[in-house]
This record gives C-alpha cells, structure tokens and sequence, in this order.
C-alpha cells in the first residue's frame, strides 16, 4: 500500500513540476472548443398536443368502423410531413423571407423534414406536433418564432385533411364511379343488344329462357314427359274401349213415350251452349256434339226399336272414350311439335358448330358487365352515404389541448453543460500532457528509481535549496499560476453567465 502510495506521489510531483503546460494545454484546448460552442446555432423547439375524436354512432350504422376511422387519421397523420404539405409551410411562415426560388424552396422541405416530429400518444386520439428551427442565419428570436409558426401551420393542414379533405376526396371518387358506370352502362346495352340480335336469329326457334343448350335440354326433358303423361293417355284410351264394347248401346224396356228423346235433349243442350256464345273448341261443346253423333249413328232419337232405350252407360263411356281420344291427339301434336324444332336446331347446329359457343360468350359477357355494373352502383350509393355522414354530420371532434407557444429557451444545444464539458476536458488534457512528458523524459526522481534504473548502489543524493530571492519568485510564480488557472473558471462561468443572458434576451 504505500509503494502505490509513494507512486502516486511521484506521478503528481511529476505533473506539478511541469503545470505551466499543463496549464497552456488547458486554455489552448477550451479556447478552441468554446469557440466550438460559440457557433453551434441555437435550435428553438415548439411543441403542441392536439385530440381528435373519431367516435360516432351514425358512423357504425353506414359500416364506418372505428378501426377505418382511425386509419384515416392515421394516414393524414403520417402524409402530414409530405412535400406538398411542408411546401405549405415554407410558402405560408417567415421562411418565405430566405427563400428566393425553387431550389431554396425544396432545401428547405429537405430541412424541415428533418426537423418536425409528429407522434401518436399512448391513446391514439392524442397527437403530438414538434418542430425545431436553427438557422444560423436568424437571430434567437427569429428561430423561436419560426419553430411557433411552423407547428401551428401543421396544426391547420392536420384540421384541413381531416375535415376537408375527406369532402374532396369523397367528390372525386363519385366522379370516377360516376364515369365509370357511364361507360359500364353503355357497355352493358350494347352487349344486351348483341344477345337481342342473336335470340332472333336463333333462340326463337325453342321456347323457354336460357342458352340454346339450355332450351334444347328442356324441349328434350318436355318430350320425356309427353311420351311419360303419353303412354297413360294410351292407356286410359284402351280401357275406355275396352269398356264400350262390353256395354250395349241399348236397354230393352218400354219405351219413352211422349216425351223427348235422348237425340232430341242432346240437340237441346247442344244449341244451348251454342246460344250462350261458347264456340265449337269448348270442352263441353264438343262433349255435347259427340254425343249428338253418337244417338245419331243408333238410329235417330226415339229409342232403336219398340221396347227399348238408349243405355246411359253406354253413352257416358262414349264421351269419356272421346275425351281420352283428345287427350292422346293433343300430346302427339305437341310431342310433334317439339320435335320438329328439336330437329331444326340440331341440325343448325351440325350446320354452325359455332352458335353454342357464341351465345355462352354474349352470355358471359353481359353476366360480367352486369355484376360491375351492379358493382359500381353499389359502391357509389355506399360512398355517398360515407361522404355525407362525414362531411354533414361533424361527428370527427378536433381539439388544440396544448397550444404551440414561442420557445424562450433553445433546446439544443445545452450550451452551459457543453462549456463545463470543455473546461474539464481540457484541463484533463493538459494534466494528460504533462504525465506524457513526464514519462519520455530520462529524470530519475528518487535515488532509489535510479539505483533499480542503473543496477548500482547510489550513495547519496543532494536536495534542491533555494534562497530567499529564489523563494520569492517562486511564490510570484505560484500567484500566477492561481491566477491563471482562477482566469480559466472564470472565463468558463462567464461565458455560461453570457449564454443565460441571451436566452432571457431571446
């Protein structure tokens, strides 16, 4: 323990013994870094805080969510610093004073862009706006103002996105939409005329709705059920004449006498439907006129012979073998029919492979510009109604909480800490020079170093003696020495005393 004292006791007598430049070091060094200091430009700071709320309920109605109402905000909050914005700024603060063209204009959006901060609070409805100006050209006053003037032109620009950007926006979107269902609509009608134009060449020839396939699918589907409902017509046809020849025309009895017969009653409700307008195709007329021909061909009215009568049976089965007769003509017409067309298309096919093709394409094509254009319309009504719950309703709250106010005080640079940083650097360079000199010089401090330095015993050694005069001076020196080294604090405290002036002249 005491050989590190003894060291380090020889270390200070070393630097002692060389303080003057240690000392010159000192002032050499915090000279030049105070003047350093001097001409780093003050940068001047304001701040503001603002809260924007994007709650609303008539908004969640139309399917604004407050997720996509924040990001909206969150999109104006980052295109805040985009050019066109801090061109604004440059153009509308009294930084259009140093400015005299373009290319003063964009170096200042180069500038500016570097200098502004705009951050989301932990609550993303509060919104913090800084900006810093350090031009070395303006005085403190003038940066101060600056930094005030750029933030508050930041706040109206964030105002003017928010509340009337979105009306912008939303005008020119509905004259795009608008612009394109235009040209959908004419579109659209053109390509329905195609289909017109081709249904009457073709698609006429089948009934029904659809692409040919289609309508040739449903004729062949119809003919399977004819031949089906067919096949039972023929059927129930059967066993009506099955039934007729089992039963006598007549009943043998008395005859009727003095009153009507049954050809005479026929004929009476024959010219009875007639005379209420009901024409020859009437179901019930041509029931009627059958039966008339049937007692006709039995042999007149009276009765086919003394003591007998027609058989009601018999005639009733008669119609009923006539309806079902009908029933079979009609399905054969119509399976006939639909089967000459069935045929014609076939074989327009066979003859213009292309005409199926052709219609899936008309068809394809309109069901494609009928869904945009159903699209379109859709998304225009949605956007309108968005545009006008937006814009009308005010439901996007804007309030200043903190206000931007002119910065009395630079923040940046913490010039007295920088002159204190100087001050104790450079007497640490100074102290470090000294010990350097100290350590190349070949002096031997102490008998004992010099005896280990040479590997022999060292006798004895003489210490230095100084007179009353040499005392004198060197007690004039140690005044100078304290004064220079009081002289280095002091222009050290003055100049941070200076720099506090100025700050309250600012």
């Amino acid at each position: 323990m005491a050989g590190l004292y003894d060291e380090a006791m020889l270390v200070l007598h070393g630097i002692w013994s060389r303080r003057w430049i240690a000392l010159a070091v000192a002032w050499g060094l915090c000279m030049l870094g105070w003047l350093g200091v001097a001409l780093i430009p003050n940068s001047y700071e304001s701040k503001a805080r603002v809260y924007v709320n994007t709650q609303s309920l008539l908004q969640d109605k139309v399917g604004i969510t407050q997720v996509q109402s924040q990001q909206d905000l969150d999109r104006v909050r980052q295109t805040l610093a985009s050019a066109e914005n801090l061109e604004k700024v440059v153009r509308d603060t009294d930084l259009s004073q140093t400015v005299s063209g373009p290319r003063d204009i964009a170096a200042k959006i180069t500038k500016l862009r570097e200098n502004i901060t705009v951050m989301a609070q932990a609550d993303p409805s509060m919104i913090d706006i800084s900006a810093k100006s350090a031009d070395s050209g303006l005085s403190d006053g003038a940066n101060a103002k600056i930094a005030q003037q750029i933030v508050q032109k930041l706040i109206d620009i964030f105002q003017e996105e928010n509340l009337s950007g979105d009306r912008n926006e939303t005008k020119q979107s509905l004259a795009f939409l608008d612009q394109q269902i235009a040209v959908r609509s004419r579109q659209l009608a053109a390509a329905d005329q195609r289909r017109v134009d081709f249904a009457q060449r073709y698609v006429g020839l089948l009934p029904g709705a659809g692409s040919i396939s289609q309508r040739m699918d449903a004729a062949r589907t119809e003919i399977a059920s004819i031949d089906s409902q067919l096949v039972q017509a023929q059927s129930a046809l059967s066993a009506m004449n099955g039934q007729l020849a089992g039963t006598p025309a007549t009943l043998p009895g008395v005859s009727v006498g003095g009153g009507a017969s049954p050809l005479a009653q026929a004929q009476a409700d024959l010219a009875g439907m007639r005379s209420r307008g009901w024409t020859s195709s009437h179901p019930d007329v041509i029931a009627a006129q059958r039966q008339v021909d049937a007692l006709r061909k039995l042999g007149g009215g009276g009765g086919g012979g003394a003591g007998s009568t027609p058989n009601p049976a018999f005639l009733s089965i008669k119609s009923m073998q006539a309806d079902r007769a009908a029933t079979v003509q009609a399905l054969q017409t119509r399976k006939a029919q639909l089967q000459s067309d069935l045929n014609v298309m076939t074989s327009k096919q066979v003859s213009e492979p292309g005409i199926v093709s052709e219609q899936a394409k008309l068809d394809n094509d309109y069901d494609v510009l009928k869904t945009q254009y159903d699209k379109l319309a859709s998304d225009r009504e949605d956007l309108r109604l968005r545009g006008e719950v937006k814009t009308e309703t005010g439901s996007v709250q804007f309030r200043v909480i903190l206000p931007p106010s002119v910065p009395t005080a630079p923040a940046a640079p913490n010039r007295p800490l920088l002159l204190l940083g100087v001050l104790i650097l450079g007497i640490g360079a100074g102290v470090g020079v000294a010990f350097a000199i100290g350590q190349l010089k070949g002096t031997f401090p102490t008998a004992a170093r010099l005896e280990r330095a040479v590997g022999v015993p060292v006798i004895g050694a003489i210490s230095q003696t100084l007179n009353a005069g040499q005392q004198a001076i060197e007690k004039q020196r140690m005044k100078w020495f304290a004064g220079a080294s009081a002289g280095l604090a002091a222009v050290c405290l003055l100049l941070i005393g200076i720099e506090f002036i100025q700050r309250g002249m600012a």
